[in-house]
């Protein structure tokens, strides 16, 4: 059913929206073993073998995280929507070097969102969370509410497995600083779905890119193999490597170096776009985020991990020197994407 031909939710009861809902989230035993009660009571019941629970929540907002219809013509599915919300979250457990297990889910929806458009994001959040790898979680229940806009809030609950959580403020100078997964790819999408040139007209290396920014691809079992690994620090790229990189050197008492010959390479897949735009990669790269890779350091002596590239150093401060993101050496804009000011 598309979306023309679909009711609206304001003619279903909640109970009636749920049923078609539920039957969309249902996952196989794999996937919903840490779950010992899902949707149906007022609460889910969750296993927690490691005595430990590491847990995340982010939300989209309409016209704050996502437009329904964007300046260059693509139409955002709720597919889209239930894929990132997934991707996101599951990002987030990754980065601590754990594993997902769970996840709950509120939706505030408007009275004429098409029950179709709630369904694709059923089937995106199901679809992200076995097409990412998150072998060991499915949707353990959730919320619905009315609203003006469509906001989807996502928590997703994980384990260690009796490992040791790597945090941020772990690198220390002589570490090796490492990326897992793109950067920058998701901002150019971004600037193609703001831009006046129609999606029809992009070719597929640009709309690769805006694949990226609609449905992320944060590469999950990075996380627990850069903990097996040694990692010493490590978080999610969500907000721009210059941004995240001083997140690391804040928490650590460090300087971040990074590469320019590795920051090159990266920023040549983003050169398609900014060819089209007459802009520069390397915005989008030192300063774009949502791609959700991993920025990890790890001690001078270890063999990174799968998936892994070195993209710099970690330095000792200097005198009178605080934390800060060089690039060569040479200080360099912390900007990134800020919810309050951007």
């Amino acid at each position: 059913m598309t979306e023309a031909d679909s009711p609206v939710v304001a003619v279903l009861s909640e109970a009636e929206l749920l049923a078609r809902i539920f039957p969309r989230l249902a996952m196989d035993a794999g996937h919903s073993a840490a779950t010992l009660l899902g949707p149906g009571d007022d609460a889910a019941i969750i296993s927690a073998p490691d005595a430990r629970t590491v847990i995340s929540i982010d939300t989209q907002v309409q016209d704050q995280d996502f437009r329904l219809t964007w300046p260059n013509g693509y139409c955002t599915t709720g597919f889209d929507v239930g894929w990132k919300a997934a991707a996101q979250n599951l990002s987030d457990i990754n980065a601590m070097g754990a594993r997902a297990t769970s996840m709950v889910v509120s939706l505030t929806l408007p009275p004429d969102t098409p029950v179709a458009w709630v369904e694709q994001l059923a089937d995106g959040l199901t679809a992200g969370i076995r097409e990412l790898g998150a072998s060991g979680c499915s949707v353990a229940g959730g919320d619905l509410g009315r609203g003006r806009e469509i906001s989807v809030t996502v928590a997703v609950l994980g384990t260690l497995d009796g490992g040791q959580p790597v945090l941020r403020s772990g690198a220390r100078p002589g570490d090796v600083l490492a990326l897992a997964g793109t950067a920058g790819r998701a901002a150019a999408g971004l600037a193609l779905l703001e831009s006046p040139v129609h999606v029809g007209r992009l070719d597929p290396q640009q709309r690769n890119l805006v694949d990226l920014q609609c449905r992320p691809v944060p590469p999950l079992g990075a996380g627990p193999a850069a903990r097996a690994a040694g990692a010493t620090a490590m978080l999610d790229v969500s907000d721009g490597l210059l941004r995240d990189g001083h997140r690391i050197a804040l928490a650590s008492g460090v300087s971040v170096d990074l590469d320019p010959d590795s920051l090159d390479l990266l920023a040549a897949a983003l050169e398609p776009a900014a060819a089209l735009l007459q802009t520069d990669a390397g915005t989008w790269l030192l300063g774009g985020g949502e791609d959700h890779g991993l920025l990890a350091t790890f001690p001078p002596d270890v063999q990174l991990p799968p998936g892994f590239t070195a993209i710099g150093s970690v330095l000792a401060l200097g005198i009178d020197e605080g934390p800060r993101v060089t690039i060569a050496g040479r200080a360099a804009d912390t900007g990134g994407w800020d919810h309050f000011a951007d």
